[in-house]
């Protein structure tokens, strides 16, 4: 597959995403296989640093130690520990991208975004990029696990961060990204042939032409909800957020699909992320827990002064996109189980995700149109 041909060039994009810093990122053009075992990856990794890191150049590689931090469901990250000549000790994150994911992934918009995001306290500095991947200060942080999001506190706490990130200004377009994407999504997923039969057979048993008239009929529902537009995470997953426990500090990670989009986009995505990989949805946020993070999302500093209406208004919206997020990932499923050489059930991730669209869909679009007509009602009660 030419991936090598539309991947990014990173001499262009360190250019421009150092526009905001005098700094000059270092770029180099090497390019790393993720799929390579650790003890093959630590000596490629080792000639990466030493490359983008002229400080670096002439350390023995003794001095050097590389560890897996973990490989999500698309990237691998490595922890690089070197022992500098002064005798420091200066840790280091590198982030390979999987193969293919250019298909899914703006790359320009993202390392645009980092450094503006960094700048206002988000994730980890941006120290470098390669062909296929980039290097970023060493978050000293545990990555959270699905379950973790239920605890109120840090609920709480995601929620006042996601409102703080969400008022961060990215130089640029402005223009909400969701159906853009998801439509992109749509045109690749549709024209799609498998080598393998038995995958082929599952993919043609996907009515495209259905999932089209669903995404259209959505669209002209959330286009009524008039939902802000803010620069959103867009893939707010318990594995992008990490805490130190001892300091309490929470972080934001990974800005791949990082844009312009519509604020209950980003809240109900990281409420479907409550349900896993797995797609466990009994694990959803109820009611009184979505009331909980909104309060905090609205209000962080005096959560129970929110009024009844500012809340409900929100979960409408939350959950009116919640169906939007489950036919964006579902999309993305088909497109990884063609392109991605991670071993997991894409297409199976498909059926979960639009399943899980379909059996929520009555309810919301009753929810969201009951909003919408009351709201009407108390406009033109307030016009008389």
């Amino acid at each position: 597959m030419g991936a090598g041909k539309n991947i990014w060039n990173a001499m262009e994009v360190a250019e421009q995403a150092s526009h905001c810093s005098t700094s000059q990122i270092p770029s180099s053009s090497l390019s790393i296989d993720p799929s390579l075992p650790l003890s093959d990856i630590s000596p490629l990794i080792i000639e990466l640093c030493k490359d983008l890191f002229s400080k670096w150049s002439n350390l023995e590689n003794s001095r050097f130690s590389v560890e897996t931090i973990s490989g999500g469901i698309t990237n691998l990250l490595l922890k690089v520990t070197v022992k500098e000549e002064n005798g420091n000790t200066v840790s280091v994150t590198v982030r390979l991208y999987g193969p293919n994911t250019d298909y899914v992934i703006n790359r320009e918009r993202e390392l645009q975004a980092i450094k503006y995001l960094s700048v206002a306290g988000f994730g980890a500095n941006l120290l470098g990029v390669f062909a296929n991947g980039m290097v970023q200060s060493f978050i000293n942080a545990r990555t959270l696990v699905p379950s973790d999001m239920r605890n109120p506190k840090l609920a709480a706490n995601i929620a006042k961060e996601l409102r703080r990130f969400h008022e961060v200004e990215i130089p640029g377009s402005k223009e909400p990204q969701l159906w853009i994407d998801m439509f992109k999504f749509f045109e690749k997923a549709s024209a799609l042939e498998f080598d393998d039969n038995e995958k082929q057979k599952v993919y043609n048993t996907i009515s495209f032409s259905v999932v089209h008239n669903e995404m259209i009929e959505l669209k002209e529902l959330t286009s009524l909800l008039n939902a802000p537009v803010v620069f959103a995470h867009n893939d707010l997953l318990s594995g992008n957020i990490m805490v130190n426990d001892e300091e309490g500090k929470l972080y934001f990670i990974d800005f791949e699909y990082g844009s312009y989009n519509y604020r209950g986009f980003d809240i109900g995505n990281h409420f479907n992320e409550y349900a896993g990989y797995e797609c466990d949805y009994s694990l959803l946020p109820n009611k009184d827990e979505q009331y909980h993070f909104l309060r905090h999302y609205i209000q962080p500093t005096n959560p129970h002064e929110v009024s009844d209406k500012d809340l409900e208004a929100l979960y409408v919206e939350a959950n009116t996109y919640m169906l939007a997020s489950h036919l964006y990932w579902a999309l993305w499923g088909i497109i990884q189980a063609k392109f991605s050489p991670i071993n997991f059930d894409y297409l199976g991730y498909f059926f979960l995700r639009y399943n899980e669209y379909k059996t929520q869909k009555e309810r919301c679009f009753t929810m969201a149109r009951s909003h919408l007509s009351q709201s009407e009602t108390g406009l033109n009660m307030n016009a008389q």
